[in-house]
C-alpha cells in the first residue's frame, strides 16, 4: 500500500490525532462532523465553520502529504487511502456527518461505502459538494502536464490560484507536488456498484458549475436534497454563501437529532 499504510502499533488516540484536527476541544456537542478537503487544499479551512454549528465538533481529515504531515508520502490510490482510513481512524466512536468538497466529496462517499462492508457505524448523512457522482469519468493525464500546463489547467477549471503559488519557488513547489497526487488519487478511482446507501444525503454546488453534481440522489435509498448557492467551485469562501450553506448543514443535522 501506498501513504500511510503502517499496522496499528500505537493507541486509538494516537492515531486518531495523526489523521485529525479540531479547533479545540468542546464538551458541548452531541455530533462530529468531518470534513474532507478539495484537491490541493488544507481540510483546516472547515475548522473555521465551528462558530456557525454550534453543537457539532469539526475535524478536519489531515491526508499524508500534508502538513503536519508534509514529510508522509502521499496517497495515489483511493482503494488505499479509504481502506487506511476505516481501519485507523475511530470515526464512529459516536453520531457523525460527513462533509466532502470536490475531491473529498468522494472520498467521503467511498469511505462511507467502505464503513458499510465493514459492519462499521455509517454517518448520520453525507454532505457532498461540487463532484459529479460516480460512475465519473475522471479527465485522465493530468498528472502528464507540464507545471505551467498544470496550474493553467487547474485555474481553467476551479478559478485563481493565489499569486504566491505562482511567485514563490518553494510554496509552487509543495504545492504541485500535491496536486499531482491528488490527481493521480482521483484518476486511480474505479467506481464498483453496490446497492444504494441507506444514508440521507445532501448534494450542493454553484450556480457557474456543472448541474450534475446535484445527481447523487441514484446513491441513497433515504432522503435526498440538493441546493444551487451563488458562485463557482469555491461558493463557500463567499461569507454570505458560507453562511447559507452552514444554514443547511446545520438544519438537516437539527431534523435528524
Amino acid at each position: 500500500m501506498t501513504g500511510d499504510s503502517t499496522t496499528r502499533t500505537g493507541s486509538a488516540a494516537v492515531l486518531r490525532s495523526r489523521w485529525l484536527s479540531s479547533r479545540r476541544p468542546r464538551t458541548d456537542t452531541t455530533l462530529d462532523l468531518y470534513c474532507f478537503a478539495h484537491a490541493g487544499g488544507s481540510p483546516g479551512e472547515f475548522l473555521r465553520w465551528s462558530a456557525e454549528l454550534p453543537g457539532i465538533r469539526l475535524w478536519a481529515v489531515r491526508l499524508p502529504g500534508r502538513a503536519p504531515r508534509q514529510e508522509e508520502p502521499p496517497y495515489t490510490r483511493m482503494t488505499d487511502l479509504v481502506t487506511d482510513l476505516v481501519e485507523q481512524v475511530d470515526f464512529g466512536s459516536r453520531e457523525f456527518a460527513f462533509f466532502g468538497h470536490s475531491l473529498g466529496a468522494l472520498i467521503a462517499f467511498e469511505t462511507t461505502r467502505a464503513l458499510r462492508r465493514a459492519g462499521l457505524r455509517q454517518p448520520r448523512r453525507l454532505f457532498l459538494s461540487s463532484m459529479r457522482p460516480p460512475p465519473v469519468t475522471t479527465s485522465r493525464g493530468t498528472r502528464l502536464l507540464s507545471d505551467e500546463e498544470l496550474l493553467t489547467e487547474l485555474e481553467r477549471r476551479w478559478g485563481a490560484l493565489p499569486q504566491a503559488v505562482h511567485e514563490e519557488p518553494e510554496l509552487r513547489t509543495l504545492a504541485l507536488n500535491q496536486l499531482r497526487a491528488d490527481a493521480a488519487l482521483a484518476e486511480s478511482h474505479e467506481y464498483l456498484p453496490e446497492e444504494p446507501l441507506d444514508v440521507p444525503l445532501t448534494a450542493f454546488a454553484g450556480d457557474q458549475e456543472d448541474p450534475g453534481q446535484l445527481g447523487w440522489h441514484v446513491h441513497t435509498r433515504a432522503a435526498f436534497d440538493s441546493h444551487v448557492l451563488r458562485g463557482g467551485h469555491f461558493y463557500f469562501r463567499d461569507p454570505e454563501q458560507q453562511h447559507a450553506l452552514l444554514e443547511l448543514v446545520r438544519g438537516a443535522l437539527d431534523t435528524e437529532s
